[in-house]
């Protein structure tokens, strides 16, 4: 347990530091767009492209985990939709409720960290996971919140047109065309590529610590326990008990899924909420107030759950 704590602690105190220098006031709050953008649009997708790019394709497009993930992801949006759905959460809150109980922090936060305890082996499965998430959990949970929010006309379009005009998945893409056809960047553009790459994993955690304390310093409104605290828990315990039983009961039906790659989609399942859930919950009305707790609250107890599930799963 300690060797694995070794390994997590680096990361979420990355986390810590993001968010103590922002109650702090040692980082402008106008300073975590340009931060959050260097992430999202030079450095991550340079991590993925360079991940996928050296991954086996059949490791990209396994039909069967991707079926299974997915499968996992659309219940965990009925549920949390089902239990949150109250006089005092409307249609629009509970839809973003949902994708935040659903969408684990793989981007920022699950490959890097992920690759650290379990290899370049892993790459394949938690690149699957980001494509799942990002094209069709994100899509769903935005058209529900417009459809039940009565602007269900053009919903999907603007989920879609949302979902490409992100770089990651598109990383993937051109990363697993790489890996295809036998492609290697020249030489000085492979480096660029590699020093993005490397800066991707501090900057991003770092930049979810300082995300998170701008959205918990900006919600003005008390929100009870029973209305965050229920959701984080469905994250960090329900979503990976299901994927281990899904995945299990896929195998038992003939599926063949390799134990490693089920393994390491369960604990991208033990990963805490998506921190650009906020922003995409802001940009849609809803309350992002609680979902910036249910983010904080499941990110903090995810050292200890997360570390755990490593323990038991290895």
């Amino acid at each position: 347990m300690l060797d694995i704590l070794a390994v997590t602690f680096p990361f979420f105190a990355l986390v810590l530091c993001g968010y103590v220098a922002v109650r702090r006031g040692m980082l402008p709050l106008v300073a975590i767009p340009g931060m959050n953008s260097f992430v999202l649009y030079f450095a991550l997708p340079c991590m993925l492209f360079r991940f996928g790019a050296a991954t086996p394709l059949a490791q990209l497009l396994d039909p069967g985990l991707f079926a299974v993930y997915l499968l996992c992801a659309l219940l965990m949006v009925g549920l949390t939709m089902a239990a949150t759905l109250s006089h005092r959460i409307a249609w629009n809150d509970a839809a973003f409720g949902a994708l935040v109980a659903a969408f684990p922090n793989t981007g920022f936060m699950g490959v890097p960290l992920l690759l650290a305890l379990l290899g370049p082996r892993s790459s394949g499965p938690v690149i699957l996971t980001i494509a799942v998430d990002m094209v069709i959990t994100s899509s769903l949970c935005i058209a529900l919140s417009r459809v039940g929010s009565g602007r269900g006309r053009g919903a999907v379009l603007a989920a879609l047109r949302g979902m490409l005009a992100n770089p990651m998945p598109w990383s993937i893409v051109l990363g697993a065309l790489a890996s295809a056809l036998g492609l290697a960047l020249p030489g000085p553009l492979q480096r660029s590529v590699a020093m993005l790459a490397d800066a991707a994993s501090p900057v991003a955690l770092f930049t979810i610590g300082a995300v998170l304390a701008r959205s918990q310093m900006a919600s003005a409104d008390a929100t009870p326990l029973r209305e965050y605290v229920p959701v984080a828990l469905k994250k960090l315990v329900l979503h990976p008990l299901l994927m281990l039983a899904l995945g299990h009961a896929a195998i038992r039906l003939g599926l063949p899924l390799e134990p490693f790659a089920l393994n390491t989609v369960v604990l991208v399942a033990c990963l805490p909420s998506a921190s650009n859930v906020a922003m995409l919950s802001e940009r849609y009305g809803a309350d992002t107030g609680r979902i910036a707790r249910i983010i904080l609250v499941s990110t903090a107890i995810s050292f200890f759950t997360f570390s755990a599930a490593v323990t038991l799963l290895r």
